[in-house]
């Protein structure tokens, strides 16, 4: 079975599960990226194990967005000869791959990191182009379980939809029995105002005030924010003692989440937020927007964690909680470890083999003989109502 996955650029939390499908019995794998490296990003890159293709780079911008437009796509597509061709967005590049699909009469699989929540906005040209290329997908792949009430929306049935979750490396971010937690807060992201490290700075303030004690925040990434950023932390240094790490290499993460006591992470809009998969292997409570998709999906509120509106008094209710209660800190920490555990790379490869079996007429693995029924195939049941109500929160 040959299989043709094109995205955008070799993201640092999809290469394993590419590695994996490269060693997957019976599989030809090859991922198709329409550039190298996007300019906003500075990630690491694992090493790649895999048969990769990179295209001509072109692209523009529009609104802060990169429009990949590869001709050169059409060509690498009818040369190798795919059983079943994937792509996972709609950029002028996706398209042009399910048209080769559509020629061809090959399957295509649509995959999505997109939300029900994330698209309710969008244009009518945006959902027309979707309903295309979803009539002519045979089978789906969603990131989770607000992806796959996305396809539903569309009146995808239940059985053509599959998981490949988002996720990191739980066992290196495993935190060590003897690790000592000297920061109350860590934030880690882009320092952007959709990130908005800012609200951290007023939840560690507030939170000091309450406790009535300096509150030690740590604070890991880089960012059009960081001038502003730190100016404003010299002032609160009475009540906030912030350092700054800057941007951080892959393997410097797990020893800076496990320095730390909770997760902030008061995104604006994120469709899941992989840094909350960091937090939550490493052991750490992790406080959310309901506007990132992790939030009532693996940041359960009340679990391990709390979903809140950005509300700086909301927050340090919970964070003052947490702190002066290390019962609960300990239980929400052992939660976090135990909600992660479903969101690893080997059930994310699986999901996108059973999305391709599936396409092609195959029996999938949750099908066979003695497979777990559950809601995503691989685990644990979602619990959608949770997801829907952290949103809503």
């Amino acid at each position: 079975m040959r299989i043709a996955l094109l995205t955008n650029i070799p993201p640092p939390y999809r290469i394993p599960i590419f590695n994996r499908l490269a060693r997957w019995p019976g599989f030809d794998f090859h991922a198709i990226f329409c550039v190298q490296r996007e300019p906003n990003r500075l990630w690491d890159l694992p090493e790649a194990e895999f048969q990769k293709h990179f295209l001509r780079e072109s692209f523009l911008t529009y609104r802060g967005r990169y429009i990949h437009h590869n001709p050169d796509v059409v060509p690498l597509l009818f040369r190798l000869k795919a059983d079943v061709i994937i792509t996972d967005g709609f950029n002028p590049t996706h398209l042009y791959a399910f048209l080769v699909a559509r020629l061809r009469n090959c399957a295509h699989v649509a995959m999505t990191d997109g939300t029900h929540s994330s698209e309710r906005c969008l244009s009518l040209a945006h959902r027309l182009v979707r309903r295309v290329v979803y009539r002519g997908s045979r089978s789906f792949i969603a990131a989770s379980e607000d992806g796959k009430r996305l396809y539903h929306s569309y009146g995808i049935d239940d059985s053509r939809c599959f998981y490949s979750w988002l996720c990191v490396s739980n066992e290196s971010f495993q935190p060590k029995p003897d690790v000592i937690r000297i920061f109350d807060f860590i934030y880690c992201s882009r320092m952007e105002p959709s990130k908005d490290p800012l609200f951290a700075l007023e939840v560690a303030r507030e939170t000091a005030k309450r406790l009535q004690r300096r509150i030690r925040l740590l604070f890991v990434g880089s960012g059009s924010l960081d001038a502003i950023l730190r100016e404003r932390s010299e002032s609160y240094a009475p009540w906030v003692d912030a350092y700054f790490e800057g941007f951080a290499s892959q393997e410097a993460l797990p020893g800076l989440y496990q320095s730390a006591k909770i997760f902030l992470f008061p995104s604006h809009a994120d469709v899941w937020g992989v840094v909350a998969n960091e937090a939550c292997a490493s052991g750490l409570p992790v406080l959310v927007s309901p506007h990132a998709g992790v939030a009532g999906e693996l940041v359960v509120d009340g679990r391990n964690g709390y979903v809140r509106e950005l509300d700086v008094h909301a927050w340090a209710d919970c964070a003052e909680g947490l702190l002066q209660n290390t019962a609960r800190w300990q239980a929400f920490s052992r939660h976090s470890l135990e909600r992660v555990r479903r969101y690893n790379f080997d059930s994310a490869a699986a999901g996108i083999v059973d999305a391709c079996r599936c396409a092609l007429g195959f029996q999938t693995q949750a099908e066979r003989p003695g497979s777990a029924n559950t809601s995503d195939g691989f685990g644990e049941p979602g619990d959608p109502a949770a997801a829907t109500a952290a949103r809503t929160h």
